[in-house]
């Protein structure tokens, strides 16, 4: 069955709606408003009546029997011991999809578990789909739609995440408003009593609006399902996945959490290998990876330029570079095209140097230069805050350019500065170009680029 009803819901009930602030149920129906959700909202308790939330006037039903239209949608926020019968009720109203926030099911034991079985028999004797239980909610944001007790004001952009812990998931939605990742999607899967991330991973495969996807994962129930899907998907677009357990003491945290098979990592790790995976072991370097994977075309070469004004990032970054197997262009001749941007004692060889006395304009001819030329099939730009450049002006230079070029190549910048180095490196990530305050961290993200993009033309045809 489709998950279209998850992401573009038409209407939606929300089972436990609440006035009062600090519930779930009130944060929910906010978020649902203020986020501007442009379908039908009906608020569901069993108490009726009437609720005002952020200056609009509801309805309140007490079942979802009583709501006179079709609900696309319901999320249910009700105590564990309800939620059996509200979502009997939902099958007979039609519904197609019910995230179920409530905790208190399979990640108790046995018994919890026995529950939430037999919530996915009433779900499939209806022909409906179920996302949790033990969640946070869904956001879409194609479709205005945040149906979560999260951040209300999550950025628009290409990234998908799925987080199988809801704490953590919403604050990587806090955290990618801090750092100015756009996000298609964010879906918490809590237990995965049902809708599990390879559905999901089929959802993202053909939807438009996504162009990588993260997954922060404990473990999986289906295993093979769960590679097969992905190396599918990794043949269109990139993967990233943050799984935690490698140790035995973190594998069973993670079983009494989420109560997952965490399994044998080293299984994980080869697993992700073949299906085109890219693992990533801290939630930094999932990000920082997320940026160029979601934003960056894919090199059409091997030839990486580094362009700086500080001999000592370029040599970091090239330890970097060769740290990872990226390789540096090296035809002097080619390079020599560098010298018309910077002084006698500058250097041509890749790295760059601008030297420290590079403005804007040096910058500026050596950035166009490096687009312009079709043996550099990537590019790095560094810049160590000098007075000689404000870094803002820096980034806005980097975003005429690159625009102008019509983004064919993969681009990456690193700024080490002080609170100006933070605001442009705002600013580039705004227009999806993916900057960091460390050359490291920008020569890796380039890296993670270049892996998917080998192994999707290994695997392209089979």
């Amino acid at each position: 069955m489709s998950l279209e009803a998850l992401f573009n819901p038409k209407s939606i009930a929300v089972i436990g709606a609440s006035s009062k602030p600090g519930k779930i149920g009130y944060a929910i129906m906010k978020n649902l408003i203020e986020y501007g959700y442009e379908g039908k909202i009906y608020p569901v308790n069993i108490k009726g009546g009437e609720m005002e939330i952020s200056g609009r006037k509801f309805k309140v039903y007490k079942s979802i029997l009583e709501v006179p239209d079709e609900v696309d949608m319901a999320v249910i926020v009700v105590p564990a011991k309800f939620v059996p019968q509200v979502l009997e009720e939902c099958g007979q109203k039609g519904v197609k999809v019910v995230p179920i926030i409530s905790s208190g099911f399979g990640e108790l034991g046995e018994e919890g578990k026995k529950v939430e079985r037999q919530l996915v028999e009433t779900a499939r004797k209806y022909g409906m789909r179920i996302l949790g239980p033990n969640i946070f909610g869904v956001v879409y944001t194609p479709a205005k739609l945040n149906a979560t007790f999260g951040p209300t004001d999550v950025l628009p952009g290409p990234l998908a995440l799925i987080s199988q812990s809801g704490a953590l998931g919403i604050a990587l939605m806090g955290w990618t408003i801090l750092e100015k990742i756009g996000l298609s999607a964010v879906v918490s899967v809590g237990n995965k009593a049902d809708i599990d991330d390879a559905d999901l991973l089929e959802f993202f495969k053909d939807d438009d609006n996504t162009k990588a996807i993260l997954i922060y994962m404990e473990g999986v129930k289906d295993g093979r399902r769960f590679m097969e899907v992905a190396k599918e998907v990794s043949k269109k677009k990139p993967i990233i996945v943050i799984k935690a357990g490698r140790s035995e003491r973190g594998a069973k945290a993670a079983a009494s959490h989420t109560g997952s098979l965490a399994g044998s990592d080293t299984i994980y790790t080869a697993a992700f290998k073949q299906s085109g995976v890219l693992r990533a072991l801290t939630i930094g370097e999932a990000f920082d990876w997320a940026r160029a994977l979601s934003n960056l075309p894919e090199p059409q070469g091997d030839n990486v330029v580094i362009i700086t004004n500080g001999g000592g990032i370029g040599v970091m970054a090239t330890d970097a570079a060769e740290e990872e197997g990226l390789h540096l262009y090296d035809d002097l001749e080619q390079l020599k095209i560098f010298a018309n941007h910077m002084p006698p004692f500058g250097s041509y060889k890749n790295p760059v140097d601008l030297t420290g006395m590079a403005d804007g304009k040096s910058y500026e001819g050596a950035i166009r230069d490096a687009l312009a030329h079709p043996e550099m099939h990537a590019i790095a730009i560094l810049y160590c805050q000098t007075a000689v450049l404000d870094p803002r002006e820096l980034a806005e230079i980097i975003i005429r350019e690159y625009n102008e070029s019509g983004r064919k190549k993969p681009l990456v910048v690193a700024i080490v500065g002080g609170i100006e180095a933070k605001e442009a490196i705002d600013m580039l990530n705004e227009n999806g170009i993916p900057a960091y305050p460390e050359p490291e961290r920008a020569i890796k993200a380039l890296s993670a680029l270049y892996k998917w993009s080998k192994w999707k033309k290994k695997h392209e045809n089979q």
